[in-house]
């Protein structure tokens, strides 16, 4: 079983920063991809960010120019850093990691989940 230990969430103001980070361990894929979903209150979860093992990114519209994702192999772990925060990014944000090796963006190509760490940001 591979397990993910996120933290960083918490409240923050609009138009702040928080940083997420999820560290995996156990047995992982060789050269994964990482990545980042969020489910809002009355919404189904959605994509948020995803980077592969050598470094390819994509980001949700929604995030772009925003949102950065890293992550230190060595360490297997995915950091998410969100600035210029707005209320519609309140969520719970869920870490994942996919044994694709590209930069796969659906839920279904994602073998192990996180549990989850609350963002709330206030207008």
């Amino acid at each position: 079983q591979v397990q993910l230990v996120e933290s960083g969430g918490g409240l923050v103001q609009a138009g702040g920063s928080l940083r997420l980070s999820c560290a995996a361990s156990g047995r992982t894929f060789s050269r994964y991809a990482m990545g980042w979903f969020r489910q809002a209150p009355g919404k189904e979860r959605e994509f948020v960010a995803t980077r592969s093992w050598y470094g390819d990114t994509y980001y949700a519209d929604s995030v772009k120019g925003r949102f950065t994702i890293s992550r230190d192999n060595a360490k297997n772990t995915v950091y998410l850093q969100m600035n210029s925060l707005k209320p519609e990014d309140t969520a719970v944000y869920y870490c994942a990691i996919s044994g694709r090796s590209g930069v796969p963006r659906r839920q279904d190509e994602y073998d192990y989940w996180g549990q989850g760490t609350q963002v709330t940001v206030s207008s």
